[in-house]
């Protein structure tokens, strides 16, 4: 019941209270009160059976996936089919990813978000994700595809742990930061921090993984940003890892003679330097970024996937979709991740506690900045350093393990709702006691 309906219940009421005697009319407002304030209760009592998720998140989520799905199968088919298999191979199969990503999302949207708040749980996953990390390196298990080692197989099997390195960062580094709030204020409390960041990064850098790297640090930097830190020594961390991460390089280049960032570093200059070379794929990616013009050529129309662009269903699915849709579904697709940042950011802001926002936070910021990597990679606006596309990108694990996250973000929601409602409610009863004092005070007079 809003403002207008209260006040015209007490006009009526000051109206009939002129022409009878007073003691009924008190009697009559207080039954009234009683009755407003019962539907009230029961109004929250619905609200909160009624309680759902985020529905303007859970519609991008849902867009961002059809989207993807539609334009990996039309960037994979002439793969799939040079390979002896069918058309729709890599689009079955990351079908299935997607619907076991779905229920995986809609079962992490009905499990309170605090169940990942527990100490012992969240650096457990962080040790189980170092724990594959060195076995991707160390152990024959690991599987190498274009000069990088980032793969562990078994059987047909293959994942990426960088991709649960990722969720384990954001669930690890919101619980240090909730239990030891004061700890970010001091350099000897950002030890801890430090400690389980550079494991990590060193492991990363050696498979070499630079995207992924680069996205943890960041992952990781906007968490104790927001977490409070001090701007300095957020600086002086910030320093330290763009050291460590140079010093791999160096390393991997000059000791071991590894060219990779050597190649991915003049094909960034230079693209069209060697076009039949190392500048290849990218020179292919600009030419059906430039092909799509404004309109694109039509979906299912590009050229560029007839096997000139070479990781057309993964890395450079972006391209594709600038090919097939033009300027217009590029623009499309940014937008789309835009809007899904900006209502992460709403429903950490909405969070009920620190730990909610925090990790909607790390998570929302995780799509954001990969989507922006990934982008700026394919358009040679960086060095091509082998980084996927959210939802679009060919991958099982990755799908997977994004729709689990989203699921948590809506699980967040849920709890945003419940609260706004409670909000409302006590907002509504608040209105109700100053219609009754106001009813009162006429009643006596």
């Amino acid at each position: 019941m809003d403002n207008d309906s209260i006040n015209i219940r007490i006009e009526e009421d000051e109206g009939r209270h002129k022409k009878s005697g007073s003691k009924n009319i008190k009697r009559e407002h207080l039954f009234s009160i009683r009755r407003l304030f019962t539907k009230i209760n029961q109004w929250r009592v619905r609200d909160r059976k009624l309680g759902t998720m985020d529905l303007p998140f859970f519609f991008i989520v849902t867009i961002l996936l059809v989207m993807g799905l539609i334009m990996m199968f039309s960037a994979s088919y002439a793969w799939a089919i040079s390979e002896g298999e069918k058309g729709i191979y890599y689009a079955e199969k990351q079908m299935k990813f997607a619907l076991f990503g779905i229920a995986a999302m809609f079962i992490l949207s009905k499990v309170d978000y605090h169940f990942w708040k527990n100490r012992i749980f969240s650096v457990g996953i962080y040790v189980v994700g170092l724990l594959l990390l060195l076995m991707v390196k160390f152990t024959p298990l690991g599987k190498s595809h274009n000069e990088a080692r980032r793969w562990l197989g078994f059987g047909n099997f293959e994942f990426q742990p960088s991709e649960i390195m990722k969720f384990a960062m954001v669930i690890l580094f919101a619980t240090l930061i909730v239990n030891k709030p004061k700890s970010l204020k001091s350099k000897k409390g950002l030890i801890p921090y430090l400690a389980f960041l550079a494991p990590v990064i060193g492991l990363l850098m050696l498979q070499p993984h630079l995207s992924c790297s680069i996205l943890i640090c960041l992952i990781c930097f906007t968490l104790i940003y927001v977490g409070g830190i001090r701007h300095i020594d957020l600086a002086i961390i910030g320093a330290g890892s763009a050291v460590l991460i140079a010093g791999v390089v160096c390393w991997k280049i000059f000791v071991e003679g590894f060219t990779y960032f050597e190649k991915r570093f003049q094909s960034w200059l230079d693209p069209f330097s060697d076009i039949t070379g190392d500048t290849w794929q990218t020179y292919q990616s600009l030419v059906a970024i430039g092909s799509g013009g404004f309109f694109g050529m039509g979906l299912g129309n590009s050229r560029q996937k007839f096997q000139y662009l070479p990781e057309s269903k993964n890395d450079f699915v972006f391209s594709i979709v600038c090919e097939e849709l033009g300027f217009v579904g590029a623009v499309t697709v940014i937008l789309l991740f835009a809007f899904l940042v900006f209502r992460g950011f709403y429903i950490a802001s909405k969070s009920p506690d620190k730990f909610g926002m925090l990790v909607c936070i790390g998570i929302t910021v995780q799509v954001g900045f990969q989507a922006f990597l990934n982008i700026a990679v394919v358009s040679n606006l960086i060095p091509n350093t082998g980084i996927s596309l959210p939802f679009f990108s060919y991958g099982g694990t990755s799908l997977m393990m994004l729709l689990g996250e989203m699921g948590i973000i809506l699980n967040i929601s849920r709890h945003m709702t419940e609260t706004a409602e409670e909000e409302n409610a006590l907002k509504r009863v608040d209105n109700l006691k100053q219609a009754k004092k106001r009813i009162s005070r006429t009643a006596s007079k």
